[in-house]
């Protein structure tokens, strides 16, 4: 157990979370829970997020559908990763998921 990673290891996990929150994204799903709580690891050490809450394609639970151009309003998220536009509630599209993924980093 280590509570700093390596540079290298540390690149590695965050690229592998590009990849999902890319692929989110890409189907106009913004994740807004990214902490650790909220990515597993399979025994090869690939990392995946987790946690969307219920099955329903239009109640994804923190995760929501959110079109080009449109604002997610609702406040919710871990305070420790939310971005500035959803804590001074100006809503929030994909940009909030990089934000969390920075503070994760860091």
């Amino acid at each position: 157990m280590s509570r700093k990673f390596e540079e290298k290891r540390a690149k590695f996990y965050t690229s592998e979370l590009i990849l999902g929150l890319g692929h989110l994204h890409s189907k106009d799903i913004i994740y807004r829970d990214l902490k650790l709580e909220n990515i597993l690891m399979d025994d090869l050490g690939n990392v995946f997020l987790t946690d969307f809450g219920t099955s329903s394609i239009h109640n994804l639970g923190m995760a929501k559908i959110v079109r080009k151009n449109e604002l997610a309003m609702t406040f919710c998220g871990t305070p420790e990763y939310l971005s500035p536009e959803v804590i001074l509630g100006y809503g929030c599209d994909r940009t909030a998921d990089w934000w969390s993924l920075g503070i994760l980093t860091y």
